[in-house]
């Protein structure tokens, strides 16, 4: 109702026009009835009459049909403006839900949300709104027009009517949840093809193919049935009705010819009655399909719903500080965070960074290095403690001031389906071709872009589409050396990058790092000996912190990791 609200002036004009429909086409049978009545026998046929009332009759036809088309556009126009509100009001619940729900949910399932639901409530909502009105209106219009011409009929017609409504009742409930079911069994099935697709190296790389289909198999055999079982019971509603509804039919038939034999009703108004019943009875079946389909609608509905009403990520607050040319002055104080809360991760941690300092963070896989990342960019807030930069709260800073001032070279690549240039220049749009070329060639990718059939206009599908994991990784390289941001994050950052190449980017980095402050993730701790601070994690916590020479020289956690690496 919230949606439909701003489109009343189309729900005002459809009632108005199938007010308009359903009266024309109760109008019909009257008339036929009339002509009916001026064929009087052999020979006593008012022919002149006749041809009068079909003139009549054509002219009411052309105006039902104009009628019902404006209609039909007013509810169109209505229901897709209303699936497009969802769909942007989804699609920004997405762009501002905290990231531990987009971890939390299956991707594949979000995405059968926003589309496949959505899809199937537009239909159910469309047929709702075209075969409602007309149907409700044309229940109470014919009932009008039958009481105008014999009452007695007109009960019988509304005694045995209640049957039908409690027949589609009844059926609508079961079907509500089985639904539900195929929905979500759907959304699980759109998931899993998702996750194929995007892991198919993985899964032909193991060898994995029969399981992958089993699992399918077994998700589709579940729709499958779920999916039967609510087309079978929503299928029954039509047929129930319809039995109903030829009671109705066979009561007017009946009661009717008794009244016309003696000489209560005439011959055409028998059969004006008899159009009416057969009129009348039709919405019935057609509100019966519209309530099946509904339920359809409202359990995709609710689904789509659920996301929209996500608890969204803490808004900034209204006096939030936009940070602007900041100085790089990171303080981490007493921090404590953990994904789970029965599983501690980080646990008072203590940093303090000064302008233009190089701090690495190094230590075994899951100790939490990527979380401190995390917490930085504000991809979570802190459980405990604060982040301060440039001594403000990070909580009390914008939160894309805060994420516009660092640059973040993760381990995963992101590319989006577009040109290599529009990639490059995703975070400064209004680069110019020189500056997009610069930073290509200060990043080591100016070479394999030349080489490609179309240089930097070249398109390249979602996540990179055919290029190699290194040649993604110099792209994501390249579009922060364009942005150039205070402060900086790299995450395993050469990870996908050939040891020659390498050695050259960590030249640019070095040119780049140089009086901002930087944050460095990595495994290969050849490549952080430069760094002013080196944090040395486990299972949470800082365990060792000092430059390369000090560490080693305690020969501790540090000292074995990097012996490790450079053991014969």
């Amino acid at each position: 109702m919230r949606y439909i609200k701003k489109y009343r002036i189309y729900i005002f004009l459809s009632l108005i026009f199938a007010a308009v429909t359903v009266a024309l086409t109760l109008y019909l049978p009257i008339l036929t009835g009339d002509a009916i009545d001026l064929v009087l026998g052999r020979g006593k046929v008012d022919f002149k009459g006749i041809f009068d009332i079909f003139k009549v009759a054509a002219v009411v036809i052309l105006l039902t049909s104009v009628s019902q088309w404006i209609m039909n556009v007013c509810n169109n126009k209505m229901t897709f403006n209303i699936v497009q509100d969802i769909r942007n009001e989804a699609f920004n619940k997405i762009e501002n839900l905290p990231l531990k729900y987009i971890d939390s949910q299956s991707y594949g399932d979000i995405v059968s949300r926003v589309i496949a639901d959505v899809d199937q409530f537009s239909e159910g909502l469309l047929m709702g709104f075209t075969q409602l009105f007309t149907g409700v209106m044309t229940i109470v219009g014919t009932l009008i027009f039958m009481l105008t011409i014999n009452i007695k009929i007109t009960l019988v017609v509304v005694l045995i009517t209640p049957l039908s409504l409690f027949v589609a009742n009844f059926i609508a409930k079961k079907t509500f949840s089985m639904f539900k079911l195929q929905s979500a069994t759907r959304g699980e099935q759109t998931s899993l093809i998702d996750e194929m697709i995007g892991n198919q190296k993985v899964v032909q790389a193991y060898c994995h193919e029969e399981e992958t289909m089993e699992k399918f198999d077994e998700i589709n055999g579940r729709l499958e049935k779920c999916s039967l079982r609510a087309i079978f019971f929503s299928s029954l509603t039509n047929p129930c009705t319809r039995f109903v509804n030829s009671l109705v039919y066979t009561g007017v038939g009946i009661t009717g010819a008794m009244s016309a034999i003696a000489g209560g009703i005439s011959v055409g108004q028998l059969s004006c009655l008899l159009s009416y019943a057969n009129q009348y009875t039709k919405p019935f079946n057609e509100i019966s399909g519209v309530i099946t389909e509904l339920q359809n609608a409202f359990a995709c509905a609710s689904r789509i719903f659920e996301l929209i009403e996500e608890e969204p990520q803490i808004p900034d607050a209204e006096d939030a500080h936009v940070l602007e040319d900041a100085q790089g002055n990171v303080a981490l104080n007493d921090v404590s965070f953990s994904y789970k809360p029965d599983q501690k991760l980080i646990q008072n941690f203590n940093l303090s960074v000064k302008p233009g300092q190089r701090v690495a963070v190094v230590g075994p896989t899951g100790c939490g290095k990527t979380t401190v990342i995390n917490l930085l960019m504000r991809f979570y807030d802190v459980d405990k403690g604060c982040i301060k930069v440039d001594d403000t709260d990070i909580r009390n800073i914008t939160r894309p001031s805060l994420r516009t001032s660092y640059g973040m070279v993760l381990q995963e690549t992101w590319l989006k389906a577009g040109t290599i240039r529009e990639n490059i220049a995703f975070g400064k749009p209004d680069a110019t071709d020189e500056e997009i070329i610069e930073a290509a060639k200060a990043s080591h990718a100016h070479g394999f872009i030349k080489r490609l059939p179309n240089g930097y206009d070249t398109v390249i599908g979602e996540d990179g589409g055919s290029l190699s994991q290194g040649q993604k990784q110099l792209l994501c390289i390249a579009r922060v050396m364009l942005c150039l941001p205070p402060m900086l994050i790299l995450d395993e950052a050469t990870s996908s990058i050939d040891t020659r190449t390498e050695l050259k980017i960590q030249n640019a980095f070095a040119v780049m790092m140089e009086g901002r402050t930087s944050f460095i993730v990595a495994h290969r701790l050849s490549t952080i000996q430069n760094a002013d601070i080196i944090l040395v994690m486990k299972d949470g916590n800082v365990i060792e912190q000092g430059n390369h020479e000090t560490l080693l020289k305690q020969n501790g956690f540090y000292a074995k990791l990097y012996n490790s690496q450079f053991a014969v």
